[in-house]
């Protein structure tokens, strides 16, 4: 546990440290509770040097943590360019976290918009065409309302999908932050908790 702490009746109880990672190529979003940063590598790094960044990154920002949340593989993206480069990094991020013995879960996307809006389709009404850039928009504007954290400048819909995904750990582990809504928490059902995601990803 972090050797952080917060004083009550009973005395100091640990407070975990958190970590939701949103991974990409370009713009790899990552936060605790109170912070949020945007991991951007150089635009000439590609391939093997552009994953060998991010895991030195991500190695340095997780090494003291008790839990971190990553966010699971968007099936419905598996045409796009560079997805299987994507889900190399996704592999050897949680291989890294599971070789240094720090827990992780696996959000599903729609988990983490649930957990901030309510619903997983919070753009819905409006047209089609822009709907996912709104939404984006939506889920950062509910991470500065409800936690005080402004995920501005660039990568700033990546910085406020990490922040809720740490936000979601610690409500799971009993500690939230603030409280959000029990339509919104239902979402948490869906997540992927430490030993079931190390099921899912052994195939056993």
């Amino acid at each position: 546990m972090s050797t952080t702490t917060t004083p009550t009746a009973q005395g100091p109880i640990p407070i975990p440290l958190v970590i939701g990672l949103d991974l990409s190529l370009t713009s790899t979003g990552i936060a605790g509770v109170d912070w949020a940063d945007a991991l951007r590598p150089r635009a000439t790094l590609r391939g093997h040097a552009r994953i060998d960044w991010h895991l030195r990154e991500i190695r340095e920002r997780t090494r003291r943590a008790d839990l971190v949340l990553v966010e699971g593989p968007s099936h419905g993206h598996g045409g796009q360019a560079f997805h299987h480069e994507l889900a190399g990094l996704w592999w050897h991020v949680t291989q890294m976290l599971w070789q240094r013995g720090i827990p992780y879960a696996v959000v599903p996307p729609s988990c983490r918009i649930v957990y901030a809006c309510g619903r997983a389709n919070p753009a819905k009404d409006f047209p089609a065409k822009g709907r996912s850039l709104v939404a984006k928009g939506m889920v950062r504007d509910v991470v500065a309302t409800r936690y005080g954290l402004e995920c501005e400048g660039a990568g700033g819909y990546d910085k406020a999908d990490a922040a809720v995904m740490a936000h979601m750990g610690r409500d799971w582990l009993g500690q939230p932050v603030a409280p959000v809504p029990q339509t919104h928490r239902r979402a948490l059902d869906g997540v992927a908790w430490p030993e079931q995601a190390e099921t899912a990803s052994t195939g056993s």
